[in-house]
């Protein structure tokens, strides 16, 4: 039987090599936690940067995305139907970047509900290595369509 971590991930509309989700370690209608470990074999590390691999913003704020936006928004629908049927677009995003993130770095996303009406779907974020610092935070807003 699947967990509901499992569950969640399984109705993301990623797959590898572009799913940034390993773990929904809590989930509740105002809050989500969940983790991912970069591997060092990803795509992206091969010219980013060329000495020395460091994780792009953009692919961080993927994994945000991922966990702290789309695993919460299918949570929060709790209908397989509709999300089946639903597509979920960031359309927003506010974030600040304190640190790097390395080659089989784990991250931990948490993010809060500040509202999800008509559709669309707003949290605030951090995103924190094992050690505790913090990596980013800021806030992501996404709206549910089936228009793509």
């Amino acid at each position: 039987m699947k967990t509901l971590s499992e569950k969640l991930i399984a109705q993301l509309p990623y797959s590898q090599p572009f799913l940034f989700v390993d773990e929904i370690e809590e989930v509740s209608d105002t809050y989500i936690r969940g983790n991912y470990t970069f591997d060092e074999s990803a795509f992206f590390y091969k010219g980013h940067f060329k000495d020395t691999p460091v994780t792009p913003g953009v692919i961080l704020t993927e994994c945000v995305a991922q966990i702290g936006l789309s695993t919460l928004g299918i949570y929060l629908l709790d209908d397989a139907e509709k999300v089946a049927q639903a597509k979920i677009a960031m359309v927003g995003s506010s974030i600040q970047f304190y640190k790097l993130v390395f080659p089989n770095e784990k991250v931990i996303v948490e993010s809060n509900k500040q509202y999800f009406r008509f559709g669309k779907l707003k949290c605030s974020f951090k995103m924190k290595n094992t050690k505790g610092e913090l990596v980013c935070e800021g806030e992501l807003a996404g709206m549910i369509h089936n228009e793509i």
